[in-house]
């Protein structure tokens, strides 16, 4: 019995009975032979000058909320003298001063805004998911008409229809009150949510539809328990926007509410600022860093659901 010399190179001839190699076979061999190409762009010296740049960028578009929290944490005097964010000492006095200096503390305009932005997401998830469903799945006269027109009141700013909104709300007696935050939504007032849900129904199968119609379900059934559940991406995006536009409002809230006991996050700060004595940035500066906590976490914990709920609706 011959034994094979574990140092000879390995039989590479091709079989007796395979064609004779061709040009073509012999330019396969050189390439599966080649050693594979690094892309230009993806060696280290590039990556690191490319995190480098949005590190920087990051940075960049940071420093004023950075500024913002070391000024907060600052005398009221040397805020705009001390441009920089390196602080010589800690003033927590702005933030115990501020939470008392306007006419109730500041846990009431946090409970205000809270009622709101919870009014607001319920009502834009109940009737904007159902308007979507409609759009996205019955079929009614002028249902293309109709959507046509939803998607023109995106665009159409909310300073053409405030006037005869406020004169409507002011016969109802509900200047002064949550209502005129709060209703509107509970009628699909917010057309991009509705577009938004309208999308995702869309890439949904009807065959999932057709199996329920078969199992008797209608469309109440169908939409509670076969779409809705499906809908989780869209919904938190939507809860997501809601809540940061709603906390973030000014301009509607400023209209409507009128009474100190009744001012929302937005409005208690800019009762910060007073026209005729000095402002005291440092408080101001210290409960907008408060305001911004909610913000913060709503995003942190939700950004996984608002990446999957954009990347899943058609929006990017």
């Amino acid at each position: 019995m011959t034994k094979t010399d574990p140092a000879a190179p390995a039989n590479t001839a091709r079989p007796a009975s395979a064609p004779p190699a061709g040009p073509h076979d012999a330019a396969v061999d050189a390439v599966a032979q080649r050693p594979p190409r690094r892309h230009p762009l993806r060696t280290p010296v590039t990556s690191l000058i490319r995190h480098a740049i949005l590190i920087a960028a990051a940075v960049l578009m940071l420093y004023p909320v950075i500024w913002m929290v070391a000024s907060s944490l600052r005398p009221n005097e040397i805020i705009f003298r001390e441009q920089g964010i390196i602080l010589d000492s800690f003033e927590i006095s702005n933030y115990t001063e501020g939470w008392e200096a306007l006419s109730y503390p500041f846990n009431v305009y946090l409970v205000n805004s809270g009622l709101v932005v919870l009014g607001s997401i319920i009502g834009n998830l109940v009737s904007c998911s159902l308007a979507a469903y409609a759009f996205a799945r019955l079929e009614f006269t002028g249902k293309r008409i109709w959507f046509a027109i939803m998607l023109v009141s995106i665009m159409l700013p909310i300073h053409v229809i405030i006037v005869p909104q406020y004169v409507m709300f002011s016969q109802l007696g509900w200047v002064n009150t949550f209502l005129p935050l709060i209703v509107p939504k509970l009628l699909a007032t917010d057309a991009f949510f509705v577009f938004l849900m309208v999308q995702f129904i869309r890439g949904i199968p009807r065959e999932l539809d057709e199996a329920a119609r078969i199992d008797g379900a209608g469309h109440p059934r169908i939409f509670l328990q076969i779409i809705l559940p499906l809908m989780v991406p869209a919904l938190a995006t939507t809860t997501i926007f809601t809540f940061i536009w709603t906390w973030n409002d000014f301009f509607s809230q400023l209209i409507y509410l009128t009474k100190p006991g009744l001012y929302t996050v937005p409005l208690a700060l800019n009762a910060f600022q007073d026209a005729q004595s000095a402002t005291d940035y440092g408080e101001m500066f210290a409960m907008s860093v408060v305001s911004l906590i909610p913000i913060f976490l709503v995003f942190l914990f939700g950004q996984r659901f608002l990446i999957k709920g954009i990347a899943t609706t058609g929006i990017k």
